[in-house]
């Protein structure tokens, strides 16, 4: 059997449905525009991202339409079901995200805090890949089944879960497995952070060279970005809103530049409050949008209004002198995580500002590595830099329950969770990429 061929068909598979609704959202854009409905017409590009211009025969919508009502009355007239139109083997589209396996902690009882601590499940890990120098930063998509990686070689890489997690297995068949599935090279300067829109096949990423780009990891051919925002600053961070319409930037500039990923229109915020020269290290949308979040150099955590750009509240000195070097929200957006340069990492009531836990264990001073909720958000994950260990605390008890080995040369530069399961990515100085899942 072509090992190449058993290696690619899973992605194919993986992205047929996602360039269905590419092509389906094309026509409909075209459809409505030819037929004079310009206004609906622009509001579904702009949901889809999908170019108002593009081209399409006319009446194409319609007669694919009227072919597919024809097959589907003759199949009934024959006793056929339609799903059977169907491959059933093609799993659900790209961005729809699997129901969690339990329920996320109510960390309203996070006050009290006592009790006894949970046992993190043992885990495996493997080296998957690595690049030629540097890697800087990962990120998982929403559905959990690709993870990209962005090095200081400017180059950036998409791999498959499910590959993933094939390579640990004791005895691949059909040959060696590769996780890589695609590679991208378009940036002229490190890459500091990445994120996968929430519902179409596409890749952002932010880099040294003040530019984000835009890769459809649909298209197995593109190495190239397709669309580019050049922006005035070192990109630091980036974020899409859960709409896909948006996207974050934090700079080396103090506010948070928000793009329209179709205009490209930048907007800043007119509501600037005790806001010093420091760059943002990260920026996150909360789960629904309303809300954003910036950990800068100045050491602040700031929460902003997702809606009009206002800072609703500032947290100045969140890691004393030190940078706030990662935030984000919890899931249900009541409370936000973030870590600083102090070797602390502190949990945070969104709707008064109070520090609710402190998280002790770790020594963090020279890398910019972030912590990270577990997927149910019990646990919290982070790295110490001395011993080189990855440290994992109970989120209610604030009490450290593992420290494991990193398998890194040298401390890892990022940690990043799975959105979906029991599964994490590191990578580090070591230019390697190590994947983690529960045994």
């Amino acid at each position: 059997m072509d090992s190449s061929n058993v290696n690619t068909n899973g992605l194919e598979k993986t992205l047929q449905d996602g360039k269905l609704y590419r092509h389906v959202n094309a026509l409909i854009v075209s459809h409505l525009r030819d037929n004079n409905f310009n206004q609906a017409a622009s509001a579904v590009a702009s949901a889809t991202m999908t170019p108002l211009n593009v081209e399409a025969p006319p009446n194409k919508l319609l007669e694919l339409v009227a072919k597919g009502l024809a097959v589907e009355k003759d199949e009934m007239s024959r006793g056929v079901s339609s799903t059977t139109l169907f491959d059933s083997s093609i799993p659900s589209g790209y961005g729809l995200i699997p129901a969690p396996r339990v329920v996320s902690i109510d960390f309203s009882a996070v006050h009290d805090g006592k009790g006894s601590s949970k046992s993190f499940p043992k885990h495996e890990t493997r080296h998957i890949s690595e690049h030629k120098n540097v890697a800087r930063c990962a990120r998982f998509s929403p559905d959990g089944r690709f993870l990209a990686t962005g090095s200081a070689d400017t180059s950036i890489k998409l791999l498959e879960v499910s590959k993933a997690k094939q390579m640990m297995l004791p005895d691949a068949r059909d040959g060696p497995v590769r996780p890589v599935v695609r590679m991208f090279y378009d940036h002229l300067q490190p890459i500091n952070d990445l994120d996968f829109h929430p519902r179409n096949t596409i890749l952002i990423s932010g880099a040294k060279d003040r530019t984000i780009k835009f890769f459809d990891f649909s298209k197995s051919i593109a190495r190239k970005a397709f669309k580019i925002i050049q922006d005035t600053h070192n990109v630091r961070s980036v974020s899409f809103h859960p709409s896909g319409e948006f996207l974050l930037a934090g700079t080396d500039h103090p506010i948070v530049h928000l793009y329209d990923v179709n205009t490209f229109q930048c907007y800043l915020s007119a509501n600037i409050q005790e806001i010093s020269n420091g760059a943002i290290n990260q920026v996150r949308y909360s789960s629904t949008g309303g809300m954003y979040v910036t950990a800068s150099k100045d050491g602040a955590i700031r929460l902003w209004d997702g809606v009009n750009s206002h800072c609703v509240r500032s947290i100045l000195g969140a890691h004393g002198t030190a940078e706030a070097t990662s935030a984000k929200f919890t899931k249900d957006q009541r409370y936000v995580l973030s870590s600083g340069k102090d070797s602390i990492v502190n949990l945070w009531d969104v709707g008064t500002g109070r520090l609710v836990k402190k998280y002790f264990g770790v020594t963090r001073t020279q890398l910019r590595c972030q912590a990270v909720f577990n997927e149910t958000e019990e646990f919290i994950l982070s790295i110490d830099e001395p011993s080189n260990e990855i440290v994992i605390w109970d989120a209610l008890t604030a009490e450290k329950v593992a420290g494991w080995p990193s398998n890194h040369m040298g401390s890892p530069r990022w940690l990043e969770h799975s959105p979906t399961e029991a599964a994490f990515i590191t990578c580090g100085t070591d230019r390697s990429i190590r994947f983690w899942k529960e045994t």
